[in-house]
C-alpha cells in the first residue's frame, strides 16, 4: 500500500465482504504519485541543478537569485499582492516585481526553501510564474495583447449595440413607449450585455476574487462591485418589469476600462523596451568548432573552453576571447558607442555584440548567468524593481485607498438613500468607478522604467532604484583621476634603473607583483614585460602599493615612502626621483631598484563635462592618489576649483563624510577596486564601464559608454524623472480629490466615471513615456567656464 489511508480502506473492503469491488471496477485506482497535479510535477523540475544553470545565479553560500516572468498581472495591486505574499515565505530573502515588464527578481536561501515551492506559492494566489526566457516572454506579450484585444472588441460591439437600444429607451421614456416594446428592448439589451460581463469583464472579477480571498482588496474590487451590481440590478428590473436599467453604463464601464488598460499595456511594453532589446541580443544557435568540423548547436549547450566561429553579421554567442581573425565589433546596444571597435587575437568579446567584417574564432570563457549581458540585465531589473522612497510612500497610500473608498461608497449610498433613494444606486456606482488608486501606484514605476531604459540605450546603466532620485538631488560631484577623467590606458614611457639590476629584470619583478591587479598601472607594466617571474604571498596595501615574494626575496612596488619602509626605516626620495605624472618605484630590503614613468591621456570632452556640471549648479571636486603636481595641473586644465592629491581610500572616505555632515548630497565617479568603499559611502555613485567588477557592484550607476558627457545627460534626465514623478503623483492626488466629491454629489454620471478612471491611469503612463527622449547634453554647446582659483589640499 502506498499509505496507511489506502491500507485502512482496503482492509475495510475485505472485512465487509465487498471484495467483488475489485472484480467489477473498470480501472485500477491511481497511486499517490499519480494524483500529483501535472503542473506541480513540472514545477519540481526547476529544482534540478542542471536546469538552474541557465537562469539561476549562485550567490554567497546557498543563496540564489533568479529572474521570473509573471502571468496574470493586470494592475499595480497585483504587484503589491505578489510581493507581500512571496516575501512572507520562510527562506525568501527578496522578491520584487517590475510592473512594466512583468518580470520578478527573487533571491532565496536554498536550504530553507526551493524554487518550486516559491512558484507553487505564486500559483496558489492565482498567478503563473516561470523562469525568464526572452522567447517565452515575447509569446506571453503576444498572448496578453491578443486576449486584451478580443475582450475589447466584444465590449466595444456590445456597447455600440446597447447604446443604440438605450437611445430608443430614453426617447421612449420621454415621448412614451408601449410596455411590451420597452420590455423587449430591455431583454435584448440584457442578452447583448451578458457576454460583455461574462467574457470581457472577467479579468476584473477574477482579480477582485483573488484579492478578497487574500483579504487584501485591490483596485479591481470597487470596479467589479460596480459592474456586477449594475448588471444584476438591471437584470432584476428587466425581469420584474419595473425600475431603471443600466446596461448602457455596464458596457461603457467595461469598454472604457479595457480600452484604458489596453493603451496602458502598449505604453508599458514600450517603457520596458530597453531591457527586452538587451535580452534579445544573444543568438539562439552558434557554430561550434570540434573534431568533426562545424556543428550548429543551441547557445545553451556551450561550455567554457569550447571554440565557436562567428561569421560577419552574426552575434557573439557568449563572453569569450578572440583566438583567430581580426574584425570590427558593433557594441552599440551594450555601451551606446556608435562606432565599431577593432578586435583581434587576445582581445575579449562580450556576448551579444555583432561581428561586422571578417570571421572570428572565439574561445568561450563565460556562459549563462555569468556573462556580462546577463549581469547588465540583472542590474537593470534590480534598478527597475527597487522602489524609491516616493514609490514606497505612494504604495502605502494606495494600499489603504481602496478600503477607504469602499467605506466612503457605503457612506455615500447611505446618505443618498436617506435623502433621494431614486439616485442612490447611480451615485454609488459613480463613486466606486471614478476613483483610481492605480494612478498613485503607477506614478513612480512607469517613470523610473522609462528613464532607466532610455539611459541604458545611451550607455548609462542604472543598477539601483534610488539612483535617479538621489542623483537629481546631488549637490557635489567628486571625480577620481586615473581611469575616470583620464582614459586609464597608461603606457610605460620610461624605466630608470636605480641599482645594478637591469631594466628587463625590474620589469619582470614589477609585472609579477602586479599580476593580480586590475589597476591601469598594473596592466601597463604587465604588457611591457618580456620576461616571466612568479610572485607569491602577495599583499595589497590600499593607496600605497603591493608587496610579495619573488625567488624567496621580498619586493615592494608603489609610492616611494611605502617602498623605502622595506629597508627598515622611514625614508624619502628626492622629488626628481618621483615622477609627478603617475610614476611608481620598485624596491627591496636594499633600497630602490627602479623608477617607472607612465603617460596617460585626458578623456575627450572631460573639460566640457566639468563645465556642464558646473552649469547645472553642481560643485565639482577632484580626489586623487597621484602626486600633487599632476593633480593640480589636471584640475587647472579642467577648471576644477577644489582638489586633493595623494589621497588614500580612507582620505577620500573622510572627505565624502565631511561633505555629507554639512548636508551635501555627494555623487562619486570612480574606477577600480580602491574606489569601491568610497563608491559605497556616497549617496549616489557612478563607476566607469571599464572599471573593476567590485567597483561595479558598489556603484549605483555604471557608465558603460565611458563617455563623460553622458553623466551630464544622466543628471538632467534624473531631474526630469523626479519632476515627472511629482507631476504624476500630483495628477493622481488632484484627480481623486476633485472626482470623488463630484461623484458623491451626483454630478458625475457612471459613463463619465468610467472614462475618468481610465484616463487617469493613461495620463500617468503617457507622461512617463516622455522620459524615453533624453535631454541634449549642455556640454555639446557650453563653452569652458573661466578657471577659478584652485584650492590646493595635499594629504601628508
Amino acid at each position: 500500500m502506498c499509505c496507511r489511508g489506502c491500507q485502512a480502506v482496503a482492509s475495510a473492503i475485505v472485512a465487509g465482504g465487498l471484495t467483488d469491488f475489485y472484480r467489477y471496477r473498470t480501472e485500477k485506482s491511481p497511486r499517490g504519485r499519480e494524483l500529483v497535479p501535472q503542473e506541480l510535477d513540472e514545477l519540481a523540475l526547476y529544482d534540478r541543478e542542471d536546469l538552474q544553470r541557465s537562469f539561476v545565479q549562485q550567490q554567497v553560500g546557498e543563496e540564489r537569485e533568479a529572474s521570473l516572468v509573471l502571468e496574470g498581472i493586470v494592475c499595480a495591486a497585483c504587484v503589491w499582492l505578489n510581493e507581500r505574499h512571496v516575501k512572507s515565505l520562510p527562506g525568501v530573502l527578496e522578491f520584487s516585481v517590475n510592473y512594466s515588464t512583468r518580470r520578478a527578481r527573487v533571491r532565496w536561501d536554498n536550504q530553507r526553501i526551493h524554487l518550486s515551492e516559491i512558484l507553487e506559492a505564486i500559483e496558489a494566489i492565482g498567478y503563473h510564474a516561470h523562469p525568464f526566457d526572452p522567447g517565452r516572454q515575447e509569446q506571453v506579450y503576444k498572448k496578453e495583447r491578443a486576449q486584451a484585444l478580443r475582450r475589447l472588441v466584444v465590449a466595444g460591439l456590445g456597447m455600440a449595440q446597447v447604446m443604440m437600444l438605450a437611445v430608443a429607451l430614453y426617447v421612449g421614456d420621454y415621448q412614451g413607449m408601449d410596455t411590451g416594446m420597452r420590455d423587449f428592448l430591455r431583454y435584448v439589451s440584457l442578452l447583448i450585455t451578458l457576454p460583455v460581463v461574462v467574457y470581457s469583464a472577467r479579468p476584473f472579477f477574477a482579480s477582485a476574487w483573488r484579492d478578497l480571498r487574500r483579504r487584501r482588496p485591490g483596485m479591481d474590487v470597487p470596479v467589479s462591485l460596480a459592474i456586477g451590481a449594475a448588471f444584476l440590478a438591471s437584470a432584476w428590473s428587466t425581469v420584474r418589469g419595473v425600475g431603471e436599467v443600466y446596461f448602457d453604463s455596464v458596457t461603457m464601464f467595461t469598454f472604457f476600462l479595457l480600452a484604458g488598460r489596453f493603451l496602458e499595456m502598449g505604453a508599458r511594453h514600450r517603457a520596458g523596451q530597453a531591457a527586452e532589446e538587451l535580452v534579445k541580443l544573444l543568438p539562439v544557435t552558434a557554430t561550434r568548432l570540434d573534431a568533426q568540423g562545424e556543428t550548429r548547436v543551441p547557445v545553451g549547450d556551450l561550455v567554457p573552453g569550447e571554440r565557436v566561429l562567428v561569421r560577419p553579421g552574426e552575434s557573439v554567442p557568449a563572453d569569450g576571447r578572440v583566438v583567430e581573425g581580426s574584425s570590427s565589433i558593433d557594441e552599440s546596444l551594450l555601451t551606446g558607442e556608435s562606432l565599431p571597435q577593432r578586435r583581434g587575437p587576445g582581445d575579449p568579446l562580450v556576448g551579444g555584440t555583432v561581428n561586422i567584417e571578417s570571421p572570428l574564432v572565439v574561445e568561450i570563457e563565460k556562459v549563462g548567468e555569468d556573462t556580462v549581458l546577463s549581469a547588465i540585465v540583472r542590474l537593470l531589473d534590480r534598478a527597475q524593481t527597487e522602489k524609491p522612497s516616493l514609490a514606497r510612500t505612494a504604495d502605502r497610500v494606495a494600499a489603504w485607498f481602496v478600503v477607504a473608498l469602499l467605506l466612503l461608497a457605503a457612506g455615500v449610498a447611505w446618505w443618498w438613500w436617506q435623502h433621494d433613494p431614486a439616485h442612490a444606486f447611480v451615485v454609488t456606482l459613480s463613486v466606486l468607478v471614478v476613483t483610481c488608486p492605480c494612478a498613485l501606484s503607477l506614478a513612480t514605476p512607469a517613470a523610473v522604467t522609462a528613464a532607466t531604459g532610455a539611459l541604458t540605450r545611451l550607455g548609462v546603466l542604472t543598477t539601483r532604484g534610488h539612483a535617479l532620485e538621489t542623483l537629481a538631488h546631488a549637490s557635489h560631484v567628486i571625480f577620481d583621476k586615473t581611469g575616470t577623467l583620464t582614459e586609464g590606458r597608461l603606457q610605460l614611457r620610461q624605466v630608470e634603473t636605480l641599482s645594478g639590476v637591469d631594466r628587463e629584470r625590474c620589469l619582470a619583478l614589477a609585472a609579477a607583483l602586479e599580476q593580480g591587479s586590475e589597476h591601469p598601472l598594473a596592466r601597463a607594466l604587465r604588457s611591457a614585460s618580456q620576461q616571466v617571474a612568479v610572485a607569491t604571498e602577495l599583499c595589497a596595501w590600499p593607496g600605497l602599493g603591493l608587496e610579495g615574494q619573488v625567488d624567496g626575496r621580498c619586493y615592494r612596488i608603489g609610492i616611494p615612502e611605502f617602498v623605502l619602509q622595506l629597508r627598515g626605516g622611514e625614508g624619502t626620495v628626492a622629488d626628481e626621483a618621483c615622477p609627478a605624472d603617475g610614476g611608481v618605484v620598485l624596491g627591496d630590503q636594499d633600497g630602490l631598484l627602479a623608477r617607472f614613468d607612465f603617460a596617460d591621456r585626458l578623456r575627450e570632452e572631460a573639460a566640457a563635462t566639468v563645465a556642464g556640471l558646473q552649469a547645472l549648479g553642481l560643485e565639482v571636486e577632484l580626489l586623487s592618489g597621484d602626486e600633487a603636481g599632476a593633480v593640480e595641473r589636471l584640475a587647472r586644465e579642467l577648471g576644477i576649483g577644489r582638489f586633493q592629491a595623494r589621497c588614500r581610500p580612507h582620505d577620500k572616505l573622510e572627505r565624502i563624510q565631511a561633505l555629507q555632515q554639512q548636508g551635501a548630497v555627494v555623487a562619486m565617479v570612480g574606477d577600480g577596486v580602491n574606489d569601491a568603499p568610497v563608491l559605497a559611502a556616497a549617496q549616489v555613485s557612478v563607476a566607469m564601464g571599464s572599471g573593476a567588477q567590485l567597483a561595479h557592484a558598489s556603484a549605483d550607476m555604471v557608465l558603460l559608454s565611458e563617455r563623460l558627457p553622458h553623466l551630464v545627460i544622466a543628471i538632467r534626465a534624473a531631474r526630469r524623472t523626479l519632476a515627472v514623478i511629482r507631476q504624476n503623483l500630483l495628477w493622481a492626488l488632484v484627480y481623486n480629490a476633485v472626482a470623488l466629491p463630484l461623484a458623491a454629489a451626483g454630478w458625475v454620471a457612471p459613463w463619465m466615471a468610467a472614462i475618468g478612471m481610465s484616463t487617469s491611469s493613461l495620463v500617468v503612463v503617457l507622461n512617463a513615456l516622455r522620459l524615453r527622449r533624453l535631454p541634449a547634453s549642455p556640454t555639446q554647446t557650453a563653452a569652458i567656464a573661466p578657471v577659478p582659483p584652485a584650492t590646493r589640499e595635499s594629504t601628508p
